[in-house]
């Protein structure tokens, strides 16, 4: 990435964040400056009326040029099938796929291999959003402990596989990597 964060992007970025952190608007500015050719994967199910309205929300945010395509379990196969030379995608977001892949009683780590697979051999970058989950109290119930567990280990070894890394708080971007 250039110093301004926009520019040359590293093969695969991880742009991390709590809630309302300006994470989804950076990545997207970042795919945006790599390539006019954009493919957004969309990890969220619209399960309530809340979910399709922020789903609606995100596709007005951006600009023409995107294609959508909808994975919410199949991450690493949407990936290997839609990376192409010359384009970007942007991954919106690995902790909602972490909590498809609990809710469908998936194995996670398994399904992490495939995706870090998958994303060391993609022939074109690679933007991924992701929630930190570790900075909060220790949720109060073993479901919501098994999913801060799961998507902290995943965040790790997706943070260590990707060239860039950057942290989103208040809207301003903390480079970790």
């Amino acid at each position: 990435m250039s110093s301004d964060g926009i520019g040359q992007v590293g093969r695969v970025t991880l742009v991390l964040g709590g809630a309302r952190s300006g994470k989804s608007a950076r990545a997207q500015t970042i795919a945006e400056a790599a390539s006019p050719t954009r493919l957004y994967l969309a990890t969220a199910q619209a399960f309530d009326d809340e979910m399709r309205d922020r789903i609606a929300r995100h596709r007005a945010d951006r600009a023409e040029g995107w294609r959508t395509v909808e994975c919410p379990l199949d991450l690493p196969e949407a990936i290997g099938r839609e990376a192409a030379a010359g384009a970007v995608l942007l991954v919106d977001c690995l902790t909602l796929w972490a909590s498809n892949l609990l809710l469908a009683d998936e194995d996670a780590d398994a399904a992490t291999d495939r995706l870090l697979t998958t994303l060391a051999a993609a022939p074109c970058p690679v933007v991924i959003v992701s929630n930190e989950v570790g900075l909060g109290i220790v949720p109060d119930n073993a479901l919501a402990r098994r999913f801060r567990d799961i998507a902290g280990r995943m965040n790790q070894r997706v943070a260590a596989a990707s060239d860039d890394v950057v942290l989103m708080m208040a809207g301003l971007e903390l480079r970790l990597k």
